[in-house]
């Protein structure tokens, strides 16, 4: 699934390409037609994202609240428009690009008052300015719940995943099985910190890198990590192999049906 970072970029992408005119907005496979007739010929005011939600704002004709989940997917292409390929569930044309989405788990239109309600289920978002960290610690202080359950709960801090969750953990060198209410302040705003820099870098290179300079392959001599998620990381999907740091094997186990990496050593208790 997507991580904030992402979601990030596309908003980025489609307020440079859509938003301040007018577009068309169509549903190829019909599954969203009604909606899309709706708004074609509007101008999409404002295009922004919360954690893994992206919202297109179209004033007061609603906003088209997506998310991704596991395999949606937005393709950009230049004008003229191209036969639809595959499920399109929304495109969207402007001046001079347009964009297909297929495959999300939500694509609806949704009112002001439904928009605020989904973003007040939502805990803060590392990557947006009015992230309130406060918000998340009286969550995270006051749960027995591990940190590393509490930093995949959307509705504690909004956009980080499976990736950012396993990577800022070793950063700071926290041990995953640590409840919340054992994290000291300077702990918790040390993982804040670290993520609003590691999603950052996401938003900004496209992809997640977590390795200090000193640990990258051309620094070290190690190979590449060749993987289809791409960066260069500490220990997510590299169970079983040396810890770049300690030598120590990555461990792996499953924790609420996804894959959870830590390195024994470097994140002992």
């Amino acid at each position: 699934m997507p991580e904030g970072h992402t979601l990030h970029r596309l908003a980025r992408l489609h307020r440079r390409r859509y938003a301040g005119t007018p577009v068309r907005v169509s549903s190829p496979q019909g599954r969203f037609s009604a909606e899309a007739a709706a708004l074609t010929g509007q101008v999409l005011t404002s295009v922004e994202a919360h954690g893994k939600h992206l919202f297109h704002h179209y004033g007061p004709h609603g906003t088209v609240h997506v998310h991704l989940g596991l395999y949606g997917m937005f393709t950009e292409a230049v004008l003229p428009v191209a036969e639809p390929v595959g499920q399109v569930r929304m495109r969207l044309v402007g001046r001079t690009h347009f964009t297909d989405l297929r495959g999300p788990t939500r694509c609806e239109l949704l009112s002001a008052p439904e928009v605020e309600a989904l973003v007040g289920r939502l805990g803060p978002d590392p990557l947006r300015s009015d992230a309130d960290p406060d918000r998340a610690w009286r969550r995270v202080c006051r749960s027995r719940a591990s940190v590393a359950t509490l930093l995949m709960d959307q509705s504690v801090v909004a956009g980080v995943g499976n990736v950012y969750r396993a990577e800022v953990l070793y950063r700071q060198r926290v041990p995953p099985a640590t409840p919340g209410r054992s994290l000291s302040r300077e702990r918790w705003d040390a993982i804040w910190a670290d993520l609003r820099h590691l999603m950052g870098e996401g938003v900004r290179v496209g992809r997640i890198d977590t390795v200090a300079e000193e640990h990258h392959p051309d620094v070290t001599g190690r190979r590449p990590r060749n993987d289809r998620h791409g960066g260069e990381v500490y220990v997510y999907r590299r169970a079983g192999q040396p810890c770049l740091v300690c030598d120590t094997p990555v461990a792996r186990t499953e924790l609420a049906g996804r894959n959870l990496y830590w390195c024994p050593a470097c994140q002992s208790a």
